[in-house]
Order: C-alpha cells, then structure tokens, then sequence
C-alpha cells in the first residue's frame, strides 16, 4: 500500500510546465534559450575538479554520516570568515548531499504528527520542497502573505496567533527564491522573538547568499543570532550549498549549521537514512569551501549579465535588479487599455512557441492565501521567474527576445 501521504503532493513545478507546454512546436528557426530551471550553467572551477581527481581512493572506504573533520572545520572556517561566527564544527556543523534533500529530511526530524494540527510556515511564493517535506511529515502547510510593493517580503503580520501556536517548524528564504529579497535584521529580530514565545524551529534557506548586486553581502541568520545576543543559535538551522556558490550543481554538496540541539538528532536520522557524504565529494567541498577567489568572479559574472539585461526587459516588463541570487521576477506587462495582455501561464506559452524562450509562470511556484483584509491572494499570478543561468550572450539574446515578443502583443491588443 502506497503511503497516502504522496497524494498530497503537487506535480513538481517543472513537471507541470512539461504538461502545459507538451503541445507546443517551438520556432524551429530560433535556437532554444532557457530561462526556466535554476540550473548554474558557469564552468566548474579547476581546483574542484582537480581535488574530486586526487580523492580516487576514497572510494574504497564507507564515508562516515558525519563527515571528516577536515570537512567540518573547513565548513565552520568559511562561516567565519564570511559571517563572523564562530562554530564549534563538531556539534554545529553537518554536511548534506546538497540543501535540497536536507531541508527536506529536516522537517521529519522537526516535526511531531502526534499533535493535532502541526503547522509548518513557509514563505510564498516559494522554493516547493518546503511544502512537500511538511506535508510528508504529516504537518498542514501555512503558505505566507507577501507584499508585492516590498518586493513580495513576507507579511508575518498576516499570520494568526492560532497558527502561530501550532507552528512547528518556519521555513525561511533569504535571498528568496524567486524574489531574490535580503530579510533585514528587524525581521529577523521579530521571527526569533516568535519562535522563542512559540517553541518552533526555524530552517533558514541561504543557498543564494554568494550571488548578490550590492555592495554589502546579505545577512545570514546566524550573523544576526550573534548580532542580537543569541550566540546559542536557539532553534535555528542554517542550509547553505556549494551549488550556486561555486558552480558544481551536480557534486550535490551543502552543510547545515546552528543548534547543536537540533543537529544532533539531524545526524541520527541521516544516519539511518543512509545520507552520507561520498569521500569523494568531501575532499572536493574541502577545497571549494576554502577557496573565495572563484566565488568572486562567478558573482561577477551574474552582476554583468544583471546589469545588462535588466534594464533591456524593464523597458516592457514590470521587473528590476533583486537584492540577490539569479531570478527576476517579473510581472508581465498590461494591455495599453488596462489588464493584463495575457495571464503568466499564457504569456509563457506564447514565448516558448513563437520565440523558443522559456521562462516559469508563478503561479507554480506559489499558493493562494489570505492577504490584507482577509483577501485571498495569489503572489505568482500575473508573474514570471527567469534564471540568468545561460551565457551572457544567451541571456542578452533572450532578453532581446522577449522584448520583440511583448511589442507584437502589444500592437495585437490594440490592433
């Protein structure tokens, strides 16, 4: 008997894209461009490469779930240096096969199904997998308000106390994905206070936190539990990965951090898991999560490929430069007589048939929940999320695309 659990999942985004796409012949003279997936596509440094070759023999030994010192030390060095955090790697530190699996696992750790109405917060729109492990864990999915006119923040306002007090574990985005949004320090501030008066655990998604366009790096929530006296990281788990960081998507390689209290039991489930680390791919983090040089010139990459392409589309898009990460998440244009020109899931549709260009609607990557006043609200409608993940000159192209594609609807709709 299949756990009916699995009913509850949605079709992963992707996957529902395939389906609304699956009769569509894209314009075989143009050559495809892909802005869907948020996939890295720059080239994977040399030094990893190099250090994945020299690991060969650790092939012939079991890697230990907790992984070699070496690894944890060189991953609480990296969060020294770049947050100024001092972590004790063998009871704060733990490395995962990537963020994406680990923020999963870790809501069956979190979450207790024995009480009625266990709730996992998550922010909207939103990264899918946060809402897949709740409802795994045998918890209800609360899906967050947002603010469009601040850059779709979360409205934690808009949460009610009753939800509040079933809350188990808060999932938290920053820089969000698909906004690309920096939660600052007050916000911070205000979800420690509530985890602090509610008991729930916070699981703070920072895998984007190396690809930003200011001057000063985002906030990392263990750099603001020191900066508000809170040095035990009470109830507070960071993910990080190397996927963005440095290029190396398929290394699957990331580590969590904070509450030795929650880390412990974290290892004990991955151990029965079976979620250890190749020693491969240790010796290779090792040398990534050392080395900064390569970071700085794939953030300059995308800050290049930013600066160029975003004006290009703000000239027929609702969109701008995000905080961080490589999404835009644009709104698509209105009808010069008011209204949209088409919803996002047809917009896209048009642009992958007539230009060979694709791009994700929001609304899969979003719910419907209650805004201000109590309005049912639909962060993703009227959306799209493109990854700058291609070659400048793809995205340059793309973006040229794009805005071919928005004048012909344009002269359409007032034709």
């Amino acid at each position: 008997m299949v756990n009916p659990r699995l009913a509850l999942l949605h079709p992963y985004p992707f996957e529902r894209w395939r389906e609304l796409t699956a009769d569509i012949r894209p314009a075989a003279h143009l050559p495809p461009i892909s802005l869907g997936i948020g996939e890295p596509r720059h080239t994977t440094p040399a030094l990893i490469e190099e250090a994945l070759v020299k690991a060969l023999p650790a092939l012939s030994g079991y890697p230990a779930t907790a992984g070699e010192p070496a690894l944890r030390e060189a991953m609480a060095g990296w969060v020294q240096r770049r947050y100024g955090v001092a972590l004790n790697p063998a009871t704060q530190v733990l490395p995962v096969n990537g963020s994406r699996e680990a923020l999963f696992a870790f809501a069956q750790v979190v979450i207790d199904d024995t009480k009625p109405g266990a709730t996992v917060v998550c922010p909207n729109p939103f990264y899918q997998i946060y809402e897949g492990a709740a409802l795994l864990a045998g918890a209800r999915p609360h899906y967050l308000a947002s603010d469009p006119s601040r850059n779709f923040a979360a409205d934690w306002d808009a949460v009610p106390a009753e939800v509040w007090a079933r809350t188990q574990l808060l999932y938290v985005c920053s820089p969000g994905n698909p906004t690309g949004a920096v939660m600052p320090l007050e916000e911070w501030k205000l979800l420690f206070e509530l985890s602090d008066r509610h008991g729930f655990v916070i699981a703070s998604d920072e895998c984007y936190s190396e690809i930003y366009f200011r001057s000063e790096p985002p906030l990392g929530s263990l750099e603001a539990a020191r900066a508000l006296g809170r040095d035990d990281f009470r109830n507070l788990v960071a993910f990080t990965s190397l996927s963005k960081r440095s290029n190396v998507p398929g290394l699957r390689s990331g580590f969590v951090a904070g509450d030795a209290r929650w880390v412990k039991p974290f290892l004990l489930y991955r151990t029965y898991h079976g979620s250890a680390m190749s020693g491969l791919v240790q010796r290779a983090s090792i040398a990534a999560w050392g080395d900064e040089e390569h970071v700085v010139n794939n953030r300059e990459l995308y800050r290049a490929k930013f600066a160029e392409v975003t004006p290009m589309l703000a000239e027929v898009l609702d969109v701008k430069l995000p905080d961080a990460a490589f999404y835009l998440w644009a709104g698509v244009p209105a009808a010069p007589g008011g209204g949209p020109i088409a919803d996002e899931v047809q917009w896209a549709r048009g642009l992958l048939a007539q230009y060979n260009v694709a791009v994700l609607p929001g609304r899969l990557l979003a719910r419907e929940a209650p805004g201000p006043g109590g309005q049912a609200t639909h962060p993703g409608r009227g959306r799209v999320r493109m990854a700058l993940v291609a070659t400048p000159e793809e995205c340059r192209e793309a973006a040229r695309r794009i805005v071919a594609y928005t004048h012909d609807l344009t002269r359409q709709a007032t034709a």
